[in-house]
């Protein structure tokens, strides 16, 4: 990331999301309460499941794992580009554009086998429950995690080794609110077709993978307890509507964007907004509002900072 490619472009220049003042001010606004919402609702959750007991199983410790994700996920550009509102200058160095290439993929494509993952441990939750325990110890439930992190290091790394050594001598304006991968790639100064598509494929590979493998589990999962109990239909279609949900929300927005790209600007931008700003929001109203264990657990801690402030 020090070599020649500095010497000629040493920032990007981007667009954003609006042009005019007031709309830049009101989507400051907008966007600062969202992150502080999805910070805040994401802390509340790992700090949940880590503290109360009745929380330790592997459902809740991928849940936190899922939580943590989520919030570096929104804090890779969501803190730029709400900065960026109140600059008429929207400008990235090189070394903070390809931190932002490495830490989205990096990111992103951890919680995709993460939910994955997930939805294995529902499997197996489901489908053989005397078996549970024994399946998803904590050395088990450990190793799949860290194997969602190593997928997704290997990947970004991969993309940024390629593209921190292109050759970048101008046009240097990037129209989004980060560095997004496939308009990077297009201010190389050569023909990147085949280096575009050779992107789009290994994101595919991750990405529609993960996606297969998520609708084949939660289809299988929604039939066995469907066969199971006829009379638990609406329950069972209630449950799984939320990490479907979830799955779809993240997905989608990713395929359209690094898998099969639409190249219309606009809905580039809003799909991109979406999953690193609505999907972060999503998980923690979702896991906490329509969970009762959850709900419950956050009864007992504010009950005890209720007790606790009374002793003071």
């Amino acid at each position: 990331m020090d070599g020649g490619n500095q010497s000629t472009v040493s920032e990007f220049v981007l667009l954003g999301l609006g042009h005019s003042w007031s709309m830049q001010v009101l989507l400051f606004m907008i966007f600062l309460i969202l992150y502080l919402i999805i910070v805040s609702g994401n802390i509340v959750i790992v700090t949940l499941i880590i503290t109360d007991p009745h929380l330790h199983s592997p459902m809740y410790f991928f849940l936190a794992n899922l939580s943590f994700v989520d919030m570096w996920l929104s804090s890779v550009t969501t803190p730029k580009m709400i900065s960026d509102f109140l600059r008429e200058n929207k400008i990235i160095s090189f070394a903070g554009c390809m931190c932002q290439i490495f830490f989205a993929h990096f990111i992103a494509a951890s919680e995709m086998v993460l939910l994955v993952v997930m939805a294995y441990d529902r499997y197996v939750a489901i489908c053989k429950p005397l078996h549970y325990s024994s399946i998803m110890s904590l050395q088990r439930c450990t190793g799949l995690v860290v194997s969602s992190w190593t997928i997704g290091f290997v990947l970004a790394m991969s993309h940024l080794f390629v593209i921190a050594q292109l050759p970048f001598c101008g046009p240097r304006e990037i129209d989004s609110f980060f560095c997004d991968m496939p308009l990077v790639i297009k201010l190389a100064c050569m023909d990147s077709k085949n280096l575009d598509m050779s992107m789009n494929v290994e994101c595919g590979v991750v990405g529609i993978t993960c996606f297969i493998l998520l609708l084949i589990s939660y289809t299988y999962i929604l039939l066995s307890v469907l066969q199971s109990s006829r009379t638990g239909a609406p329950k069972a279609l209630s449950t799984y509507s939320t990490p479907v949900t979830v799955v779809v929300t993240f997905f989608v927005p990713c395929i359209f964007i690094y898998v099969c790209p639409l190249n219309i600007t606009w809905l580039n931008k809003f799909l991109a907004v979406f999953y690193s700003v609505y999907t972060p929001l999503l998980n923690p109203a979702i896991y906490t509002m329509r969970n009762k264990e959850m709900k419950i657990a956050m009864k007992r801690l504010g009950r005890y900072y209720m007790s606790s402030q009374g002793k003071i």
